[in-house]
């Protein structure tokens, strides 16, 4: 499922050749908020839920148009390093989060 998702992703962004760093304000601020909301649910001891997964899985997904619009216009070739881990923290937070997803539909 992350593979088609990302895959599904990464070509919209070739397609279209559209630059997404506009949405780099708009994820910093959603990231922000998710990690307030997990303190939040840490201290308070409440359960974050299936729609905070789905809104997370969001999140990845907006990640990974952003970082992949980055490597295609912004990183220089000899940042390839710095390019790859980008994509793979995206990528890894949207495994994560569709992981919980399916675990939490199976209890």
């Amino acid at each position: 499922m992350t593979l088609a998702v990302f895959g599904g992703l990464t070509l919209g962004v070739f397609v279209t050749g559209q630059d997404f760093s506009f949405l780099g304000p708009i994820l910093t601020i959603a990231g922000f908020l998710a990690l307030g909301f997990i303190v939040a649910a840490c201290l308070f001891g409440f359960n974050i839920g299936l729609i905070f997964s789905f809104a997370m899985v969001a999140l990845a997904s907006g990640y990974i148009l952003y970082d992949t619009s980055n490597v295609l216009y912004r990183y220089r070739t000899d940042q390839h390093v710095a390019a790859s881990l980008a994509l793979f923290a995206s990528v890894a937070l949207l495994f994560w989060y569709i992981l919980q997803i399916l675990l939490m539909r199976r209890r």
